[in-house]
């Protein structure tokens, strides 16, 4: 009984001090650096025809110089309409173009490969990178481009998802992880970032020999994070409504469970910390519900009080990035998180490949 007082003890007052971290400042709006250097926007695209268009548009809006912005598109052998689309969309937009990823750089496949080709054809000296199925602010690319002062190599935005009531859980899930990365890199401690919200330096990037110079993994936002890391280039995790980037939700509990397949083998690269942070997450339940380890009214009492705090945890998140959620959808995620969380380990130890952007990979690769 004392082990068991010591993790609630453990549990609660690591849940306490993240909620009393302080919250970053407002940022000041308006142009943060002298001048206007060159930006290179770079999207990956695989049969994505059904929401490329809405990346576009948001890109098309940015908050920053078309002269001195340049946004590549890598139709990743696409086998619908996606290049079609891009096409129609960027014909009057000088400040887009279009590539077609042909052969394979090195060791490396798939969307990394990809990646690897727009790095190689942009000319700016900034990477910004997202995702063909995200949609990011207007100020997105002048926010992250502020972050990125001398010395710091890689910075990552903040990201959630939208939609119906399975993909605004989704949404919570990403703003619950990304926040509290964000608040362990406020300390100084590295974690991870996220390549469908990311600017990286093209000196960092150069420095480490791009993706390319990496071995082969389906994560490669967390390895070009490592390796950006190893060189001693600094890091920022943003948490504004500036940088926000809302991602189509995955459409079925089967997609969503291979997505996080290949998050589960990422996940074992993440510093102690971290993942020792998510272990004792996952840990609760066990502990809680070991059958005749506590009496009811204890259980009842230890589970309402974690739930209060992720749902305020929550809470001031949405307020970060200006969003809102109600009470209702805050309390679901609990038994959604708890369900899924069950589901990704068994489905993680199923013995089947790795599925990603319509290609299999082997768990090695992931």
């Amino acid at each position: 009984m004392l082990l068991v007082a010591i993790f609630f003890g453990l549990f609660f007052g690591i849940c306490l001090a993240i909620l009393l971290w302080p919250r970053p400042r407002a940022k000041q709006r308006g142009p943060v650096r002298m001048g206007r250097p060159r930006v290179s926007i770079l999207v990956a695209a695989r049969n994505e025809e059904a929401c490329i268009e809405r990346c576009l548009r948001a890109l098309a809006a940015q908050n920053y110089p078309a002269s001195r912005l340049e946004i590549l598109i890598a139709d990743d052998g696409s086998t619908d309409n996606t290049a079609a689309v891009v096409r129609a969309f960027i014909a009057d937009k000088p400040q887009f173009r279009l590539l077609s990823v042909q052969h394979r750089l090195g060791g490396i496949k798939g969307k990394t490969n990809a990646l690897a080709h727009l790095c190689r054809a942009a000319r700016g000296d900034y990477f910004l990178f997202t995702d063909a199925d995200m949609a990011v602010a207007p100020d997105w690319t002048a926010t992250m481009l502020a972050a990125a002062t001398p010395g710091v190599g890689i910075v990552t935005g903040i990201t959630t998802a939208a939609g119906s009531l399975f993909g605004r859980l989704q949404g919570l899930d990403w703003l619950f992880g990304l926040n509290l990365i964000r608040l362990l890199a406020d300390q100084g401690l590295p974690s991870t970032t996220i390549g469908n919200n990311m600017l990286v330096t093209r000196a960092a990037y150069t420095d480490v020999g791009g993706f390319e110079g990496m071995a082969f993994r389906t994560n490669e936002d967390l390895q070009l994070f490592r390796h950006v890391r190893a060189k001693g280039w600094g890091f920022r995790n943003l948490c504004s409504p500036e940088v926000l980037g809302i991602s189509e939700p995955q459409p079925t509990v089967a997609a969503l469970l291979e997505q996080r397949k290949r998050w589960m083998k990422g996940a074992t690269g993440l510093p102690w910390y971290l993942t020792g942070l998510f272990g004792m997450y996952g840990a609760f339940y066990a502990v809680l519900f070991w059958p005749g380890l506590l009496p009811l009214d204890l259980i009842v009492a230890i589970y309402s009080g974690k739930v209060l705090l992720q749902s305020l945890f929550l809470h001031l998140t949405l307020r970060q990035v200006g969003r809102r959620e109600r009470l209702g959808v805050l309390l679901l995620y609990e038994p959604y998180l708890c369900v899924m969380s069950l589901s990704v380990l068994a489905y993680t130890f199923w013995p089947s490949p790795v599925e990603w952007k319509q290609r299999s990979y082997t768990w090695a690769e992931a």
